[in-house]
């Protein structure tokens, strides 16, 4: 009475068939370093420049 089930399951494909190959992977990792350290240093520069932080932060008040 207590039989197998009739039906089979497919085989689980590999999950890592579907991921890029692993020097893809490398080149997007270091390109986005790369943007998040050009960002960075462009963000950094603005902060060296004070003219600019004032101006910013006036506009900023003026909004209140």
């Amino acid at each position: 009475m207590n039989a197998a089930p009739d039906f089979h399951l497919p085989v689980p494909e590999r999950s890592m068939r579907h991921l890029p190959p692993l020097w893809v992977r490398k080149l997007r990792v270091g390109l986005a370093l790369a943007l998040a350290a050009t960002v960075l240093a462009l963000v950094f520069g603005l902060y060296a420049r004070p003219d600019f932080m004032l101006q910013m932060a006036n506009q900023l008040w003026s909004c209140f």
